[in-house]
């Protein structure tokens, strides 16, 4: 099997990263080399926006890596740290972090190179609804949301959610988050989002909603067909609440806590971070 190894540090990220991950991940079994908080100020002279222990969390629920090893190496970044006694096969890295000195580094130890140039990053695939993968005898769960910065807070709610059942996510569409929210919103359009939420693990499929207000997920709701909503604490409205007592579907409110270790995390506070 070939061992894909990236190395950075993964700090704050966005569908760019997502996607670039993606790509190294269909060339073999994906490793990350994640720069410790040292190694981070040693070379950019400031601490990182997330801590690593997050930064970690966040990288692996992404479905397309297979491992995360938090690294400080001395030999910079044109080099690969031993990464848990594997060998690497092929060293993926984005097109403006390619440099002479990794084409080098490589060529001595008869690693295979690439690199993945930016236009091949700015495209956000949906993945096709399937069966596959699907627990026979569990629940369906849907959750809905804008899920717009997206932060570890989003993804330790769909980790919690997918305990109750496969967990379906519907992201309201560009225009009923304006309206919900107000100018400004949202950030990221509908596609990118949903593209962001499809790359964690836990998430069985992500759909963009096609109704208004509050319930705006109806529709797609009645395509799911699933046996509970969930909501956190933030999510809970009487909406929810009397559309569920009248379509007979099980309302479960979660308590809004990070992971353990964690900082809190809101998207309102995220923005332009």
């Amino acid at each position: 099997m070939n061992h894909v190894v990236v190395t950075g540090s993964f700090d704050d990220l966005r569908s760019k990263d997502v996607r670039f991950l993606e790509e190294a991940g269909k060339h073999g079994r994906l490793h990350v080399a994640l720069w410790s908080d040292e190694m981070i100020e040693r070379l950019k002279g400031r601490r990182p926006k997330l801590v690593e222990e997050e930064r970690q969390y966040f990288l692996e629920a992404i479905r397309y890596v297979d491992q995360v090893a938090i690294v400080d190496s001395r030999a910079g970044v044109d080099g690969l740290p031993p990464i848990d006694s594997i060998r690497p096969s092929l060293w993926v890295v984005a097109q403006q972090d390619d440099t002479p000195q990794k084409r080098a580094f490589c060529a001595v130890r008869q690693i295979d190179y690439m690199v993945i140039p930016d236009c091949e990053l700015t495209r956000f695939p949906s993945m096709p609804p399937t069966d596959e993968g699907r627990r026979p005898a569990a629940k369906k769960v849907v959750v809905t949301g804008c899920f717009d910065w997206f932060h570890s807070g989003h993804i330790r709610f769909f980790e919690e959610t997918s305990t109750l059942g496969d967990l379906y996510v519907i992201l309201g569409h560009d225009e009923n988050v304006q309206l919900l929210k107000g100018e400004g919103h949202p950030l990221f359009p509908a596609e990118e989002r949903r593209y962001m939420v499809q790359a964690i693990r836990y998430v069985r499929q992500a759909y963009i909603s096609s109704g208004q207000g509050w319930m705006d997920a109806e529709p797609e709701i009645a395509q799911i067909k699933p046996d509970i909503y969930a909501v956190n604490e933030d999510g809970d409205r009487p909406e929810k609440r009397n559309f569920c007592a009248e379509h007979g579907l099980e309302y479960v409110v979660l308590r809004r806590l990070p992971k353990e270790g964690l900082p809190q995390r809101t998207s309102t506070a995220l923005r332009g971070y």
